[in-house]
Order: structure tokens, then C-alpha cells, then sequence
């Protein structure tokens, strides 16, 4: 059955654009482009080109010449294009076979950059592992977790503002570097324990720039072994939020995790207690219920953050996402 939705007009050619631009930039998956759009034009038009002006904000744009999206994506992307061009018999064009072969002829590595659009204008470029898991560690990719807390974050950018944050666990980085772009934290400390996903987090933070940056945030990559933290490291620190995306996993680290955020609490009884929130992605409901019954036992209190957030990046979360808030009973 034919889609009954139009070409895009003028007045919404730039939004069609834009998400294109996007869905390329994130390395989406396929059904998050709007190919239906795109379909009809080339239907009604017999013409290229909207395909040149996608080309112009994708392969050809000059951040995909900086930060590129893997050899792979790019070859799969440039696919569909011709396959719909070829399709509707529309008039050949250069510049989308000149891109594929310009992409065929590069090599195909482990490694690939994400960038995502931020509402404000910036952007966020990660060099990220194209496997789900290398090096003995789940930390070179950005998880679902990781975007669903950065959104929330632009919808309460009050929470951060002017104030002292720490994230656990912190992977490639794409959660801080969107609050540290969009909501002025005063200081933003990323952490990891995995020596491998330290450098590379590190890497990132650099590659946006935020060390070169003379205006605040302040910004530090620390390693953060959660079983080893000294009170110094901690008093060192001195979050007045403390964040973390996709940490409850596996049930072997749930108890290490849930003493560092009891001694996190504890640490400013008599004065204000930090801001604590986690954001899980709920793969397996025992591992995750057995957090929480583990936070009930060390006496914290949990609240589901269940109102609704702003949709600002281009994905479709495969499980359950949760964000809580963490208090002392």
C-alpha cells in the first residue's frame, strides 16, 4: 500500500533536511529516516535534486569531511540513495556516484564518529567502536541510557546550572558534553574506572573542545574506581549533583555502586545533600530490581522521574528506560 504522505513543500524542506542531516550525523537506524518523504518528491519531480540537497548536508557536508561516520554507514547510506533514485527513473547524478566511490575506495576500520544536533545549535562529535563490546568493556559506544538522561537534562537545564557535577561512569562522554553545552554547570567531572574507555573519553572531551574553552564549566577527567574512592577524592569533588547513565548492568557491580552512592549521600548529612540521579536502560528486570531493593537496604529512597521529555535526538530505545532520583530515608 502507497503512502499517502506528500513531497515536502517548501515551507517544511528545511525540517526534512535537518533530519536527514541528523539521522546521517547519529548513524540512525534506517526506519528513522524519512524515506517516504523523500520517495514522493523524486516521484512527483523526476528530479534529483533533493537527493543533492541531502547529499549537501550529509557525505558532502564539510563536518563529514572532519568527523566522518564510518566507512561502513556511509556506504549503506549512499546505497539507499541510489536505490531510490534508480527507482523513480530519475535523471543521473555525479555527485551521488563520485560519493560512493570516493567511499568505496576508503578503508573500513573499527572506529567511526557519532555527532549529534543540539537544540542550541552546537553539536557533539564522538569517536566511538563500531562492535557493542571491545577491549573487554561495553564503554566505546554510547548507550541508550546516555541520550534519554541528556534530554532530560535540556528539559531541567536548572538542575546544573551554576552548580558542581559528577558523572559515574561517564563512557564516551555524551551526556556531559551535552550539559556541559547546553545547561552551565559551573564544574563537570567525568569519570571511568576502565583504563581503555578513560583514554578514549578523554580523547572526546578534547575533540569538543570543552578543555580549550576560558569560560566555565571547569572540566576534569578523573579515574574513579568505585571501590577504591578515598573520602579526599570525593571531598575533592564536592558534586552538588552526582549523574550516571546505564551503570546497573551487571548484578556483580550493583553492590559496589550502591555503597558509593550511600557514602555520596552521607557525605553532606548536615549541610545540602547532592542532587543523585540514574537513568537505566531495563535490559533484564531482575538485575535492575535487585538495585533497587539494594538502595531500599542501604536506606535510599527512590523516585521515578515518569514525566515526559523533550525528543531531541534521533533514536528508538530497543528496552525500557527508567530515571530515578536517589534520597536518604
Amino acid at each position: 500500500m502507497k503512502s499517502n504522505r506528500k513531497a515536502p513543500s517548501k515551507e517544511n524542506r528545511a525540517d526534512f533536511l535537518k533530519q536527514f542531516q541528523s539521522c546521517f550525523f547519529s548513524t540512525s537506524r534506517p526506519a528513522l529516516f524519512p524515506w517516504n518523504l523523500l520517495e514522493k518528491d523524486l516521484e512527483s519531480s523526476k528530479s534529483s535534486q533533493l537527493i543533492l540537497d541531502v547529499l549537501n548536508q550529509t557525505c558532502l557536508h564539510p563536518h563529514c569531511k572532519k568527523f566522518p561516520p564510518s566507512a561502513r554507514y556511509r556506504k549503506y547510506f549512499l546505497g539507499e540513495l541510489i536505490r531510490r533514485v534508480e527507482a523513480a527513473d530519475c535523471e543521473p547524478l555525479d555527485q551521488l556516484y563520485d560519493a560512493l566511490g570516493e567511499v568505496l575506495s576508503a578503508q573500513e576500520g573499527a572506529e567511526g564518529y557519532r555527532t549529534f544536533l543540539l537544540p542550541c545549535g552546537g553539536t557533539v562529535s564522538l569517536l566511538e567502536n563500531l562492535a557493542l563490546i571491545s577491549e573487554g568493556t561495553t564503554g566505546l559506544v554510547t548507550w541508550d541510557a546516555a541520550l534519554y538522561l541528556a534530554e532530560w537534562a535540556l528539559d531541567h537545564p536548572q538542575t546544573f546550572a551554576g552548580r558542581k557535577v559528577l558523572e559515574l561512569g561517564s563512557g564516551l562522554g555524551f551526556t556531559g558534553v551535552t550539559v556541559c553545552r547546553s545547561c552551565s554547570p559551573s564544574k563537570y567531572v567525568f569519570s571511568d574506572g576502565h583504563g581503555s574507555v578513560l583514554r578514549r573519553l578523554e580523547d572526546n572531551v578534547r575533540l569538543n573542545r570543552l578543555f580549550q574553552e576560558e569560560t566555565p564549566p571547569e572540566v576534569s577527567v578523573e579515574e574513579l574506581d568505585w571501590s577504591n574512592v578515598t573520602e579526599q577524592h570525593l571531598d575533592a569533588i564536592d558534586a552538588d549533583v552526582v549523574i550516571a547513565a546505564d551503570v546497573v548492568y551487571d548484578p556483580d557491580i550493583v553492590p559496589v555502586l550502591v555503597q558509593l552512592l550511600s557514602r555520596i549521600l552521607r557525605r553532606k548529612c548536615g549541610r545540602v545533600l547532592p542532587d543523585v540521579f540514574i537513568c537505566s536502560t531495563v535490559r533484564n528486570r531482575q538485575t535492575y530490581e535487585g538495585f533497587t531493593k539494594q538502595l531500599g537496604d542501604a536506606g535510599i529512597g527512590h523516585r521515578v522521574i515518569s514525566e515526559a521529555v523533550s525528543h531531541v535526538f534521533e533514536y528508538e530505545p530497543a528496552s525500557e528506560l527508567e530515571l530515578i532520583k536517589l534520597y536518604l530515608r
